[in-house]
């Protein structure tokens, strides 16, 4: 199964192609981040993303699209803004895909690293070691949204565990 994790932003949107054979049997393809300019006016923005992920989703054409939700935290304006882009996310990724998850920061924490509460380097440092990287992948949105790919590998092989034949 190919799947495509996405860490949204509106500044940087990480992105990650993960393929997936078996629960211990996963291959990072390739992880980056969809970057836009500050100056540019916010639909404008928009638009550069949504055309980035349309081109991502064409390349790799994944069977199952991974996002992590918003987390809102105090600042109101910013998180609007990722609000923003995750709406020209899922816009985009819709046109080829209905089989889209959603993960909130703690689901991706646990699965990954087996712990909720877990920091960003614990994180990062599992997932070099779940994909036996030489490096965390870099830019930090990026080994985010690798980070939510397995988030889905994991949830997706337990689903299928369970499913009643």
């Amino acid at each position: 199964m190919r799947i495509m994790g996405f860490d949204p932003g509106l500044a940087l949107l990480g992105y990650a192609v993960l393929d997936v054979r078996s629960p211990h049997e996963q291959s990072l393809m390739d992880c980056g981040v969809v970057q836009t300019s500050g100056g540019l006016p916010l639909p404008r923005r928009l638009g550069q993303i949504s055309a980035a992920v349309a081109e991502l989703m064409e390349a790799y054409r994944p069977e199952a699209v991974a996002v992590e939700e918003l987390f809102f935290n105090k600042n109101v304006k910013t998180a609007l803004t990722v609000g923003h882009a995750r709406g020209a996310l899922l816009s985009a990724v819709i046109r080829y895909t209905d089989a889209i998850y959603e993960y909130t920061p703690l689901q991706v924490k646990q699965a990954v690293t087996g712990y909720g509460r877990a920091d960003k380097h614990q994180v990062q440092q599992m997932v070099k070691t779940l994909l036996c990287l030489k490096a965390v992948p870099r830019p930090d949105d990026a080994a985010d949204a690798v980070a939510v790919a397995l988030c889905h590998a994991q949830t997706a092989w337990q689903a299928a565990a369970f499913k009643i034949r």
